[in-house]
């Protein structure tokens, strides 16, 4: 149930249940984020250390970054010029 409810989450780990359901489908997304919930808590647990929310966003960072490096590419390899915004 604490993976369902991630859906409506704007945390890291909402971000990943929601890109999973877009890729996979819910169910797959659901035992994808309590697989990802029941590592993060066996971690706690085993080095007695408090979640940590900033190792999260760092990761989605780095999606987000692989993701442009991609959009990037195949931009390039159809002939076109990606903009960001802030070059624009």
């Amino acid at each position: 149930m604490a993976a369902q409810s991630l859906q409506q989450s704007e945390s890291a780990l909402g971000v990943f249940y929601r890109r999973m359901r877009a890729k996979l489908g819910a169910p797959k997304a659901i035992t994808a984020a309590a697989h990802k919930l029941a590592r993060i808590i066996f971690h706690m647990l085993a080095i007695r250390q408090a979640y940590d929310q900033s190792l999260f966003a760092k990761a989605e960072q780095k999606h987000l970054q692989r993701m442009e490096n991609r959009l990037k590419t195949q931009a390039q390899a159809l002939g076109y010029q990606l903009l960001l915004p802030a070059e624009a």
